[in-house]
C-alpha cells in the first residue's frame, strides 16, 4: 500500500469520524434543521465548518448574564403591580387573555391599560420628535439603540442630549459594541457622549483581554428612547442617517423605511424596566424600575396639562388618538431568556387570526413553527399579506428569504415587494382588526434565537386602524409577486436562494 493510499485512507477515516462526532455532538439540544445544517457544513468544508461552529455555534450568553436576567425578572415581578391585573376580556378577542398570560410568564411584564400611542413612519419626523421630547426632559433620558452614530442626521439629537445634561438631566446611553465597529464615526460618537457628560456603555462587549466575551453573533438589537418615564419611543429605526452611511448604499441610492411608535402611559414604565435590565447587565448598577401605573400615569397628566397650554399633546394633536385607550404589553426576548418569547407570541397570534394577518419584516427567514402557522392560516381562508423589500442590503439573508416565496405563494399568501430605492426596514404585524405587534424583532431565526429584542403588543382598534393605513401605503409602493413569474426566475438564482436557506439555519 503506497504512502498516498495510506494518507487517503487516514483522511477518509478521519473525515468519517469527524462527521460522526459532529452528528452526535451538534444534535444535542438543538433544533433538527439547525443540527442538519451544521453537520452538512462540517462534512463538506471540514476545517472551516468546524472553526465556524466553535466560534458561533457553541454556547449561549455567559451564565452570569442569564442569572442577572433571572434575578432582575424576579425583582420586576415583585413590584407593586398597580395595573398588573388588567383584563378586558369583554372587549378582547377570546384568545388574547392567554397571550397576555404567556407573555407575562415568559417576559415578567404585565399588560397595562390607559396608554396612548402614535405611529411615526417618516424617518426625519421620528428624529425630530425625539429631539422635542429630550428638550422637555426634567430628570432622565435613557437611550438604547443597536446602532448609534453621530452624523448630520442625528446631530440635532446629540445636541438635545447635550442641552439635557447641561440642565442636570441624567443621560444614560447603551449601544451594541459589535455594531459600532461595523460603521463609521465610532470614535467621534463616543467622544461626543463623553464630552456632554452622558453615562454610556457598549452592550455585549467583545473584549477578550478584559474577560468580556460571548458568542459574537449574539447581539442586543433593541431600540429604545425613554424620557422621564413619561414617553417612550421604540420600533425599527436606529440612530443613524437613513443611508446607514455605507458607500454601496449611497451608490445605489438606498434609504431605509422605518416605523416607530411613541407611547405615553403606564407601558412606558415597562419599557423602562427593559432598559434597566440591560443597564444592570452591562454596568451592575440597579436602576429601580417604577411600578406600572405610577410615574408614567403622572407623566400622562403632566403631558395633558402642558398640551392645554400649547393647544395639543406633545405627540402632535393632529395625529394622536382620542383618549388613552390602548392596552399595551411589553415583550422582551433574546438569549438571556430561556424561551423564544417573541416567536411563541407570534405563532400564537397567527394561529388565532380569523380574518387577516399582515406581516412586515425586512428579513423574513421564518422558523419552522412560524412558517407552518402562516401557511396554515392562509389554507383556512385567512387573508395573509407579507411586505418585504424588492432589494436587500444583506445578500445572504435576502437570498435565504427568497427561498420561502414559492411555498408562501402556493399556500395563498400575498407577497408584496416594496420598490427600490427604499429598503423596507419596518418590523410589525397585525391580525384581524384590533391587535398588533410593533418592535425591533425581524421574523427570522436570528431575532428569535440570537438577538435581544423588544416587541410591543397593542390591543386598540384605533391604533391598529392607523397601522392598516401605513400598510396600505406600503401596498401602493409595492409590486405583487406572482407565482408564475417567480417560477420562471433563472436557475442560477434558485440555486443561490436554496444554498442561502441552508446557511440561515446555522445557530
Amino acid at each position: 500500500m503506497t504512502d498516498g493510499a495510506i494518507l487517503a485512507a487516514v483522511l477518509g477515516i478521519s473525515h468519517a469520524v469527524l462527521g460522526f462526532v459532529a452528528t452526535v455532538y451538534v444534535s444535542a439540544n438543538r433544533h433538527p434543521s439547525a443540527a442538519i445544517a451544521w453537520v452538512l457544513t462540517i462534512i463538506f468544508i471540514p476545517l472551516l465548518g468546524a472553526l465556524a461552529f466553535l466560534l458561533v455555534g457553541v454556547g449561549r450568553l455567559p451564565r452570569e448574564r442569564r442569572e442577572a436576567q433571572r434575578r432582575f425578572n424576579e425583582r420586576v415581578m415583585e413590584r407593586p403591580q398597580v395595573l398588573a391585573a388588567v383584563d378586558h376580556r369583554d372587549a378582547w378577542p377570546p384568545w388574547l387573555a392567554s397571550a397576555v398570560a404567556l407573555n407575562a410568564r415568559l417576559g415578567a411584564l404585565p399588560m397595562t391599560a390607559g396608554n396612548r400611542g402614535l405611529l411615526l413612519g417618516d424617518y426625519d419626523d421620528a428624529l425630530q420628535r425625539m429631539v422635542q421630547r429630550i428638550d422637555a426632559a426634567r430628570s432622565t433620558v435613557h437611550v438604547e439603540f443597536y446602532i448609534l452614530v453621530l452624523d448630520d442626521a442625528t446631530a440635532p439629537l446629540f445636541a438635545a442630549l447635550t442641552r439635557a445634561t447641561a440642565r442636570g438631566v441624567v443621560v444614560r446611553v447603551l449601544f451594541d459594541h459589535a455594531a459600532s465597529f461595523l460603521l463609521p464615526r465610532r470614535r467621534p460618537t463616543q467622544a461626543a457622549l463623553t464630552a456632554m457628560g452622558a453615562q454610556w456603555h457598549p452592550m455585549l462587549p467583545l473584549r477578550p483581554l478584559r474577560r468580556q466575551w460571548q458568542r459574537p453573533d449574539m447581539r442586543n438589537h433593541r431600540k429604545l428612547l425613554i424620557v422621564d418615564d413619561d414617553a417612550a419611543f421604540t420600533g425599527s429605526q436606529n440612530l443613524i442617517d437613513a443611508t446607514y452611511l455605507k458607500k454601496r448604499n449611497l451608490a445605489r441610492g438606498l434609504r431605509w423605511k422605518e416605523l416607530m411608535v411613541v407611547l405615553e402611559g403606564p407601558a412606558v414604565a415597562e419599557l423602562s424596566a427593559v432598559f434597566a435590565s440591560d443597564w444592570y447587565s452591562e454596568t451592575g448598577e440597579a436602576l429601580v424600575p417604577a411600578p406600572a401605573g405610577s410615574r408614567a400615569d403622572a407623566g400622562v397628566r403632566r403631558g395633558a396639562s402642558r398640551a392645554a397650554a400649547t393647544g395639543g399633546l406633545l405627540l402632535g394633536a393632529e395625529r394622536r388618538l382620542p383618549g388613552a385607550t390602548a392596552d399595551v404589553q411589553i415583550v422582551p426576548s433574546g438569549p438571556t431568556f430561556e424561551n423564544a418569547n417573541n416567536l411563541k407570541l407570534y405563532v400564537h397570534m397567527i394561529q388565532n387570526a380569523t380574518r387577516r394577518v399582515t406581516i412586515t419584516s425586512p428579513y423574513f427567514v421564518p422558523e419552522e413553527s412560524l412558517m407552518l402557522a402562516i401557511v396554515t392560516a392562509a389554507a383556512r381562508g385567512v387573508r395573509v399579506d407579507l411586505f418585504v423589500s424588492a432589494i436587500g442590503d444583506q445578500p445572504l439573508v435576502h437570498h435565504a428569504q427568497r427561498s420561502y416565496y414559492e411555498a408562501l405563494l402556493r399556500a395563498g399568501v400575498s407577497v408584496w415587494l416594496y420598490r427600490a430605492p427604499h429598503v423596507l426596514h419596518s418590523k410589525h404585524f397585525s391580525i384581524d382588526d384590533d391587535v398588533a405587534v410593533i418592535g425591533s424583532s425581524n421574523m427570522d431565526i436570528r431575532s428569535f434565537a440570537l438577538n435581544m429584542e423588544v416587541s410591543v403588543l397593542i390591543r386598540d382598534p384605533a391604533l391598529v386602524a392607523e397601522l392598516d393605513a401605513v400598510e396600505d401605503g406600503y401596498r401602493r409602493n409595492s409590486d405583487p409577486l406572482l407565482l408564475d413569474d417567480w417560477l420562471r426566475r433563472p436557475t442560477g438564482s434558485k440555486v443561490v436562494d436554496n444554498l442561502a436557506r441552508l446557511t440561515s439555519s446555522l445557530q
